[in-house]
């Protein structure tokens, strides 16, 4: 088969053995044409990166996807100008990318994006009838590992097929609205004791002069200050990776490395979740469940959040999810003073 133009073989070694990963660098690149239907079991339809790329969009689709044309166009461009190393994928780096056989999709999910409410859908439609409703799957279980298939698990022919032939997508959100959403769930809620442990009673214990014991063994009174600092110590990616609450996105989800086809934003939601539902062929089977809270995170509430930041601190910040502005287009913050 001919390597698209711009293609790139990368090479990766996985867990000491001779794994190889080929992946086509494709940030510059287009799906060809004459793509191959998505099979199903008794069924061959226009798969959804067909009616994306081929002109078979009803007019409905027009305006959306003009939309979404110009956010991989500005996607690529970015990814042009500021990415230097092509650095190698692995099946680590493809753990956040689920995918839908039945319907040709891949989806990479990024936490604090309505990620539990992508995977309660593509639970439903990859179900085969067992789930009708995404807001009756419990968020819990939508998280449980094993309910979907991640590209990770599958061989190198089957993920290079799969990345050239099925519809990519991902939802991003303006970086530290994310941030602060979650700071919120995962140190301000009482029940997030896991996370209380696991990381309140380190950054207390590194980041707190004077800590009082009760702090110290419980962790469940993190301040958004305090979280920064540890956000920004060099220490702290030394030690470890970030958690994927507050790991940076182009990190989670390789879109220099990966072509993306859509490119959702949690500004814009619900049109662009339609646009993708709408781009899969089950519109009318199902609907992306809507947000009820009256307390989402928005740049008003981070910004009370980043008053109490020094600006030296909020400079290491945005230095630190620099890329992830760039890359999907994100103007800096007004409340930022660096």
């Amino acid at each position: 088969m001919k390597m698209p133009r711009g293609g790139r073989l990368f090479l990766a070694t996985c867990l000491g053995s001779l794994f190889v990963l080929v992946l086509y660098f494709q940030s510059i690149t287009k799906p060809e044409a004459g793509l191959k239907a998505v099979t199903r079991p008794g069924k061959s339809r226009t798969s959804p990166l067909q009616t994306l790329y081929n002109g078979d969009q009803q007019l409905e689709l027009l305006a959306a996807h003009k939309s979404l044309q110009g956010r991989r166009e500005l996607l690529e461009q970015a990814c042009l100008s500021h990415t230097r190393k092509r650095r190698v994928l692995s099946p680590e780096d493809l753990k956040h990318l689920i995918v839908d056989d039945m319907h040709g999709l891949i989806y990479c999910y990024v936490p604090k994006v309505a990620c539990t409410n992508w995977k309660r859908v593509l639970m439903v439609l990859t179900s085969d009838g067992r789930y009708t409703d995404p807001l009756a799957i419990p968020a819990n279980e939508a998280h449980v590992a094993g309910n979907l298939r991640t590209l990770s698990e599958f061989s190198v022919a089957e993920i290079n097929q799969r990345l050239r032939s099925y519809l990519k997508f991902i939802f991003v959100r303006e970086p530290f609205e994310r941030l602060v959403s979650a700071y919120r769930n995962k140190f301000t809620r009482r029940y997030n004791t896991a996370f209380h442990k696991r990381y309140g009673t380190k950054i207390i214990r590194r980041h707190r002069p004077n800590a009082k014991p009760e702090a110290l063994e419980k962790g469940d009174d993190v301040t958004f200050p305090e979280f920064v600092q540890y956000l920004v110590d060099p220490r702290t990616q030394r030690e470890e990776p970030f958690n994927e609450h507050w790991e940076r996105v182009h990190s989670l989800c390789h879109p220099c490395l990966i072509h993306y086809d859509v490119v959702g934003k949690y500004e814009t939601l619900e049109p662009d979740a339609q646009a993708v539902l709408r781009l899969a062929g089950v519109e009318g089977m199902l609907q992306f469940p809507t947000s009820g809270k009256t307390t989402r995170t928005d740049g008003h509430m981070a910004g009370r959040y980043f008053k109490h930041i020094s600006p030296f601190y909020q400079k290491k910040l945005f230095n630190l999810y620099r890329m992830d502005f760039m890359l999907f287009n994100y103007s800096t913050p007004e409340y930022l003073r660096t």
